[in-house]
């Protein structure tokens, strides 16, 4: 019968909110619903048993098990103000009369009412309200006042013209008579929603909440929740939210990590990579965040205090333990931490402990370190420090800022990253796209008539025409700009990375070298790469993860299949216990290595490079049932700590601040809220990193690029934020997937060579003249 289906468009005319959780299918002449968490298939009874389904609401059909707890939430309240709504229009008498809207009319528009103080139109604790009809005005005596968003205004009400909407809201509202609907001159919808944006504004100034509090995926439900609840839901107390809501909350999240444990525990070909995350408060308290990771969710564990933990590899070896013993050490594949020495020797005796997982030092942790060493190269950081002199001067003054702007289109100079070092690179590598678009803003009329374009800072700006500037700041982008797309990989919400890094260092290595070609110049930044690599070479998941994703290993030399298959029986050896098992999957090897069967199909030949691997393994590899299992188990997890790292740090050294016990362990249970819910709203799809660059949450590491130059001398407006102007953003280059151009061949055998002797100090210097002689 599925085929028989046709997938039907959500339309604007549907406005039910449930119609989000479903998808909708044609059969004949009949809509069918299909909830998208169970994917029950509903066959009749319209939107109203798909929301009943997904509420819990006891009704005719049956109640989703799976659908999350926020999304319930908000379908009961949907549900019940309806009803309200409903028993409301049958008897309103029953009801209290409402309140006059307090809404302010559009420009030039007044909104006129007929009515007297005989007819009822009464509001508690106020006096009469008397309309007059004459000259369009309006006079109000006492009355409450209030507001509401859209949903709230238009309750019941569809797509409909403006003067059947005011009379049925009026209708709804207010028990007066109307004389005529044609008199009601109602304010636009954008004076309405202005006046709920200025409330929320007063609201969230008031508390001292950060601006990215309207980017939560629970911002507009609560609203729609708000509105849906009709007028007079009050606010919840603050007792309210230290008791039954964090404690409904933490019950909601607790049952959504034990179903994914459930998941860890039942699928075989997943399993699951313990995440430990560092963090360090200017107090010097460190504390280890613990997350695990699955393709399905990434959740938060708990935090420990760890300042007197990680001067001990035994320690922290114990620690660790704990939360393999914890997770279940069956279900887990990797333990990824940072790469310091004392994580090394705990990782190590881990993996003595546990036969069946490995230790793996955070892939963007040691690219994080290379890129660190590039820029600590004598011409590297005068580079740097040039192009971030032409910052200070542009984002210290609004006019230049403006200016700057409209010239990149509303494009900013500055891409902050995950780390400074990377923010260093990825803001030269934007400055080298927006290089046209630069020079033509310090050529125009307007930057010459400018005062500031005369001050001494000003010659900051002078690089921008300076060719010799632009010819090594894009020689930095080509050394730099493949370790950056390494980060982006290993970093990736939207792939697990490890069917990527192995071949994603090599494309690193083979760009510098195709740049540079002589081996005297390239051998210097392969050093770098080799120092922090070298650790991730060694880790048979990686090389497995290479070796198993079919776009990579059929473009790979003889030489680098016989390098990488050690690794792979390794890790054959230990994450499969069942002996019988492990002689399944090696005889299954060759079907694999040579194109036997299905993977030699032409079919099968295709999807190698459209597919990702788990997924390619899962359609074609029902043939080597074993094999195809051990491949997912690989090629579905992360190689980073830093998965998700757009997310917002949560402050969880106040836990450890607190001295009383009880409260300790209620900030702890908040924390373990408020993290898990930053996680689940994780945005695969987004582009990037939408924030203000000039945001205090982003001077970490963009401190440098903004701060204001110590001859700074502020005249009068020149940093006055009010003149920032709005400009449409376009966008300067498409978005692209990183692993779009990593297959093809792989037969440089110098390149994953890791050089045995690290040269001295010495190979840091004088790299300018060898590049620019």
């Amino acid at each position: 019968m599925d085929s028989d289906l046709e997938p039907v468009a959500l339309t604007p005319q549907k406005q039910d909110n449930a119609w989000k959780h479903c998808e909708i299918y044609k059969y004949g002449d009949r809509l069918q619903m299909r909830c998208l968490y169970c994917r029950k298939m509903f066959k009749g009874g319209g939107i109203t048993r798909v929301k009943e389904h997904l509420a819990g609401k006891k009704g005719q059909g049956t109640i989703c098990d799976q659908v999350p707890g926020d999304v319930r939430l908000f379908l009961q309240q949907c549900i019940d103000g309806t009803v309200r709504r409903q028993r409301k229009r049958r008897n309103p008498s029953s009801e209290e009369p409402l309140p006059v809207a307090d809404l302010p009319p559009c420009e030039g528009e007044t909104m006129v009412v007929q009515g007297d103080v005989n007819n009822g139109f009464t509001s508690p604790g106020s006096s009469d309200v008397v309309v007059q009809n004459e000259n369009m005005s309006v006079s109000r005596t006492k009355q409450r006042t209030y507001r509401s968003k859209k949903s709230a205004f238009e309750n019941g009400v569809g797509a409909s013209n403006n003067s059947e909407l005011i009379g049925r809201d009026m209708d709804n509202l207010i028990p007066v008579a109307i004389s005529s609907v044609k008199n009601i001159v109602h304010p636009s919808f954008r004076d309405k929603e202005n006046t709920v944006h200025m409330a929320i504004g007063r609201f969230l100034f008031g508390i001292g909440a950060d601006f990215d509090a309207v980017n939560s995926a629970n911002f507009q439900p609560m609203i729609d929740a708000i509105a849906s609840g009709g007028f007079g839901v009050s606010a919840p107390t603050h007792d309210d939210l230290r008791g039954w809501i964090l404690k409904n909350c933490v019950e909601e999240i607790t049952k959504e990590i034990d179903a994914c444990k459930a998941t860890w525990k039942t699928s075989s070909d997943t399993g699951c990579s313990i995440l430990v995350e560092e963090m360090s408060s200017d107090n010097g308290l460190k504390v280890l965040n613990f997350l695990v990771y699955c393709p399905e969710k990434v959740v938060f564990l708990k935090s420990v205090d760890a300042s007197e933990i990680l001067s001990s590899a035994d320690k922290l070896f114990e620690l660790l333990r704990e939360v393999v013993e914890e997770v279940g050490s069956a279900h887990v594949v990797q333990v990824i931490t940072k790469c310091d020495d004392n994580y090394v020797a705990a990782g190590k005796e881990l993996m003595h402990t546990y036969r069946s997982l490995y230790w793996v030092p955070c892939a963007a942790d040691c690219v994080d370190k290379m890129l660190e060493e590039f820029g600590k190269l004598g011409w590297i950081s005068e580079i740097i420090e040039k192009a971030r002199a032409i910052t200070r001067f542009v984002y210290n003054r609004s006019d230049v800022l403006n200016l700057m702007r409209k010239f990149t289109s509303g494009n900013d100079i500055l891409q902050p990253a995950v780390s400074t070092s990377a923010t260093d690179f990825a803001t030269l590598s934007r400055m080298a796209e927006l290089k046209s678009k630069l020079q033509a803003m310090v050529a125009s009329p307007e930057w010459n008539e400018c005062s500031y374009s005369k001050e001494p800072s000003g010659l900051a700006m002078t690089a921008i025409t300076d060719e010799a500037f632009w010819k090594e700041l894009v020689l930095v982008n080509h050394l730099t700009g493949p370790l950056l797309r390494v980060l982006r990989i290993v970093c990736s919400e939207k792939k697990p990375a490890m069917g990527y890094v192995y071949a994603a260092l090599y494309r690193a290595k083979e760009a510098i070298k195709t740049h540079l070609v002589n081996r005297e110049d390239y051998i210097i930044y392969w050093r770098i790469i080799d120092q922090w690599w070298e650790p991730q070479q060694h880790v048979p998941t990686h090389a497995a993860g290479f070796f198993l994703n079919p776009r990579f290993f059929y473009n790979a030399s003889e030489e680098m299949r016989s390098e990488i298959i050690p690794s792979v029986l390794d890790c054959i050896e230990n994450l499969v216990p069942d002996l019988n098992i492990q002689d399944k999957i090696s005889k299954e090897l060759n079907s694999y290595k040579n194109a036997v069967g299905v993977f030699g199909m032409n079919l099968a030949v295709r999807a190698r490079d459209t597919m990702l691997p788990a997924e390619w393994w899962s359609t074609y590899g029902e043939s080597c049932l074993n094999l195809s299992r051990f491949a997912k188990r690989i090629l579905n997890q992360t190689c980073s700590t830093s998965v998700g790292c757009r997310r917002n740090q949560i402050p969880v050294e106040q836990i450890y601040q607190s001295k009383n016990s009880i409260e300790q362990k209620r900030l702890s249970d908040l924390v373990f809220v408020q993290y898990n819910m930053r996680l689940r709203q994780l945005d695969p799809e987004s582009g990037g990193d939408t924030s203000d660059p000039l945001s205090h949450k982003r001077m970490d590491v963009l401190e440098e690029w903004v701060s204001r130059d110590q001859a700074f001398v502020e005249e009068i407006g020149s940093s006055d934020w009010k003149s920032l102007e709005s400009v449409k953003k376009t966008q300067v280059a498409p978005i692209i997937d990183e692993t779009d151009d990593l297959g093809s061949d792989f037969n440089d055998a110098e390149i994953f060579k890791v050089e045995k002797e690290v040269r001295d100090e010495v190979y840091y210097t004088n790299t300018s003249e060898k590049l620019f002689t």
